[in-house]
């Protein structure tokens, strides 16, 4: 005869299994933050993926230390397995999958790499080997390509590695990233890339898609900052207007470039003539992030109602968890004032010691 526990016993809540990913460039912070999303442990998997467990899911959304995660996945079907060693590995992963999630019908489903930056093509080959099975076995997808994904619905996310395969079904905009892992990696090693800084708005473009539509062609964009127009040539490829400002001259490649207005002097320095409107702000410039949201501030008034904000928020060294949200607070509080709301933050592939924000004029 079993006893039943009297009213004084207390039961542990439930663990739930979820996988994190939490930047290189945070590393020496991420135990501390894995306990501050109510892991007692977790096991390392991949470049920066963390398999963890906790008995708070809602931290992993609502925390500081939610902040830091460039993507999260509750983690609905676990595989730890040496896939290069196991014998109809795609075969037995589809039937599993299809098995297991075919009911909850995803809108999309969408296979990863646990290292994306590996040289090892056999990873890179099986996750899109995989991906192939799995759309010939689920019927009924809605979401063809990263891009046909509505945010908000649920999709299949599988991530792939030596280490096995993890899987869970969630919304892009709850794991932060239409791709699984995060958002779009863009490739800046060719010879006519100005410099990296237009990986991160080409891939702030995509990942603000989770949030509203992109910007029409010829939308005007006002850049602070622009030096050496990396970011700018971004943007004019993509059909929009620039005025950039800089006290350092741009590339000598954007001389004459179709949309473009150069107005060589300090963003401290520019005012805008009365009638000038802008539908979008674009800051990376370097310095105090209380200097450069306050030139953001003072310049949103040219921005038309609706107008976009992308800010880098540069950070100093991040070696703790309370700093950078005490920055960021203080940085969203100044926007608000200034009538900016805050849509969405996060942290980019090329970013370093920074956050993205993406701010509304409302």
């Amino acid at each position: 005869m079993t006893s039943k526990p009297d009213s004084t016993t207390s039961i542990s809540p439930p663990l739930h299994p979820w996988l994190a990913r939490i930047p290189k460039v945070f590393e020496g912070i991420a135990p501390e933050l894995i306990r501050r999303l109510g892991s007692p442990s977790f096991t390392r998997l991949g470049a920066d993926f963390y398999s963890i467990k906790t008995a708070r899911p809602e931290l992993l959304h609502e925390s500081d230390a939610a902040r830091f995660l460039r993507w999260k996945l509750p983690l609905d079907h676990s595989w730890p397995c040496n896939p290069q060693k196991m014998e109809g590995f795609i075969e037995k992963a589809a039937q599993t999958l299809v098995k297991k999630f075919k009911d909850r019908r995803p809108q999309g489903i969408f296979v990863g790499l646990l290292n994306p930056t590996s040289p090892d093509r056999y990873y890179r080959s099986l996750a899109s080997n995989l991906r192939g099975r799995l759309l010939q076995v689920f019927p009924g997808l809605t979401a063809a390509s990263v891009e046909d994904q509505n945010p908000g619905f649920e999709s299949l996310f599988c991530l792939v590695g030596k280490e096995g395969l993890f899987c869970g079904m969630q919304s892009p905009r709850l794991s932060n990233g239409f791709y699984p892992g995060g958002s779009k990696y863009i490739d800046q090693d060719s010879p006519d890339t100005i410099s990296r800084a237009g990986a991160k708005i080409a891939e702030a473009l995509h990942y603000l898609q989770m949030y509203r539509p992109p910007l029409p062609a010829g939308s005007h964009w006002l850049e602070l900052g622009a030096c050496p127009g990396g970011m700018t040539s971004e943007l004019l490829a993509r059909n929009q207007c620039v005025t950039a400002i800089d006290k350092a001259p741009l590339d000598k490649r954007l001389d004459g470039r179709k949309g473009l207005r150069f107005v060589h002097m300090n963003a401290t320095e520019f005012q805008p003539a009365p009638r000038d409107r802008f539908d979008a702000l674009l800051s990376d410039m370097n310095g105090p992030p209380e200097e450069s949201i306050t030139e953001i501030s003072r310049l949103s008034h040219w921005l038309r109602k609706g107008g976009l904000v992308v800010f880098t928020l540069k950070l100093p060294k991040v070696e703790d968890i309370d700093t950078p949200c005490a920055i960021l607070r203080r940085t969203i509080k100044s926007a608000a004032s200034a009538g900016l709301r805050l849509l969405a933050q996060t942290h980019l592939t090329y970013n370093r010691h920074e956050f993205t924000l993406f701010l509304e004029k409302s």
